[in-house]
């Protein structure tokens, strides 16, 4: 049966059973609201046959620590628990950090020199009143498809230059882990970069923890202001899809490895963080909820089966709006091959949702981004106003069959994507994934990044190994798109075009 049929019924059964109520007013409680619906299922309470709804009145909830739902939480098929809002509920956090570009004073600017031996980058030197007293301060650094965010050590004036050092880890990373890094002298010239000034400030990040439970349905609740910590403390490196490096270099000895010959790097990489988390969970839907003005990851499936995003709205995202899947996190260096990854994610139906102003912090996260799944549909998205790829789905730059099958991306409409960062796609792709579909998508031609040091921008991007696609009615402008207007990278030999 349709999945979104399936809640349909359950929640219509919910109300002809009159299922219990917990009803939250502003200034109350959802912690005990929840702890109270979790006495009735760990009692056998005859209040959850049919269900268990809390209703949030309107109102704003201020979260100082997250919403946990934990197993003892879980409902059952035909009792789920539904945490619903009324219009104007805000479950909200912190305000987003603040900025003040400090040079160049609008854009970015050219590096003139990156020095891995030194560890420093050499730009023109700024304006002396410009950088006076300016305490502490960030360098955002363009590097094709993904941003460095560096804490500035020092800067040293010298002529009509400038070189400029950095706090640790993020110089270490930054200058020991080959790709990407900087380009100088690139395709459409060098790498940029921006000088900023950062409000030092610690806010709370995340808003709902979703740990091991199953049948969770939350619906038209709005998730609003959340911060992102990270960079204030470690500087942000990240690998690509904004995933953060904790560890990584280039192999001096003997490049290449059993299953790649031509890789020249090691590097593990941790979570972004989210807003909302669901990890270890079975049908956890989100139905027609918001998530605004956050700081990082607004929605993050890091472990799932059956659950579903349906009609919700994204916007002003600092990373990506919807991201699922195992990436390979630490301990697992990220460029093996792994078998045992997708199954941690699958049957996810991504439908019907609006993702407008994601990756605005983090240049280099995505609209929607899935790793290792298998299972997945995304079909009737609108994804627009991103900074690197619109809609991305595998991981691991292999041929090898490693349980990523049977994804569908149908139906959205992607535009306005690329904006900053290129090697993108409006629908971009990794990997071998059998019987997997990419038709019938809208996508706009990508946008004219200024900063670009190539052209490789696509409607659709066949990165690394894809294989296993059939690609049918997919538009571009109002025309179908050609075959040779579809980016690739050693693509495998079981695509079909239609």
């Amino acid at each position: 049966m349709n999945r979104l049929l399936t809640l349909a019924i359950l929640l219509l059964l919910t109300t002809a059973c009159k299922a219990a109520d917990i009803v939250v007013h502003p200034g109350e409680s959802l912690h005990e609201a929840l702890r109270q619906a979790r006495e009735w299922r760990r009692t056998g309470d005859n209040r959850c046959q049919g269900g268990i709804t809390i209703v949030i009145k309107a109102g704003r909830y201020y979260m100082d620590e997250p919403l946990f739902l934990r197993p003892e939480d879980s409902g059952t098929p035909d009792s789920p628990t539904v945490i619903c809002g009324e219009a104007g509920t805000v479950i909200c956090g912190d305000a987003t950090q603040q900025h003040r570009q400090l040079w160049p004073a609008e854009g970015m600017a050219p590096i003139i020199d990156f020095n891995t031996a030194q560890r420093t980058i050499t730009i023109g030197a700024p304006d002396e009143n410009v950088l006076n007293g300016t305490d502490p301060m960030e360098m955002v650094v363009h590097q094709r498809w993904a941003i460095a965010i560096l804490r500035v050590k020092e800067i040293c004036r010298r002529g009509g230059s400038a070189i400029v050092s950095f706090h640790e880890p993020e110089s270490r990373l930054e200058f020991e882990h080959p790709w990407p890094q900087p380009v100088i002298g690139g395709e459409r010239g060098s790498s940029s970069f921006l000088l900023r000034s950062t409000e030092q400030r610690d806010g709370v990040e995340q808003l709902v923890v979703v740990d091991g439970a199953h049948h969770i349905i939350f619906r038209g609740i709005t998730f609003e202001s959340t911060c992102w910590n990270r960079p204030l403390h470690r500087g942000h490196v990240t690998l690509q899809g904004g995933f953060p490096i904790v560890d990584a270099y280039k192999l001096k000895e003997n490049e290449g490895l059993p299953w790649d010959a031509t890789l020249e790097n090691q590097a593990w990489v941790e979570r972004p963080v989210s807003a909302v988390t669901v990890r270890e969970a079975e049908s956890v839907d989100f139905i027609g909820c918001t998530f605004r003005h956050l700081g990082a990851t607004a929605l993050d499936y890091v472990s799932v089966k059956d659950a579903t995003v349906d009609s919700c709205r994204f916007e002003d995202i600092g990373g990506t709006a919807i991201l699922a899947g195992s990436f390979a996190e630490s301990p697992r260096e990220v460029h093996r091959p792994y078998n045992d990854l997708a199954e941690r994610c699958q049957h996810l139906t991504i439908t019907h949702n609006t993702i407008h102003d994601a990756a605005n912090e983090d240049w280099g996260a995505v609209g929607i981004g899935c790793g290792y799944v298998r299972d997945v549909v995304i079909s009737d998205n609108s994804v627009s106003h991103v900074n690197y790829s619109g809609i991305c789905v595998g991981w691991g730059w292999t041929a090898a069959y490693t349980g990523m099958e049977h994804n569908i991306i149908s139906r959205n409409h992607v535009s306005d994507y690329a904006r900053q960062l290129y090697d993108a796609g409006g629908i971009y792709t990794l990997s071998n994934q059998p019987r997997s579909i990419i038709s019938d998508n809208v996508i706009s031609a990508p946008a004219k990044a200024p900063y670009a040091t190539n052209d490789r921008a696509f409607a659709i991007y066949l990165d690394a190994r894809t294989d296993g696609f059939t690609l049918s009615g997919n538009t571009i402008e109002g025309r179908p798109l050609r075959r040779d207007e579809i980016g690739d990278n050693q693509p495998g030999p079981n695509l079909i075009f239609q």
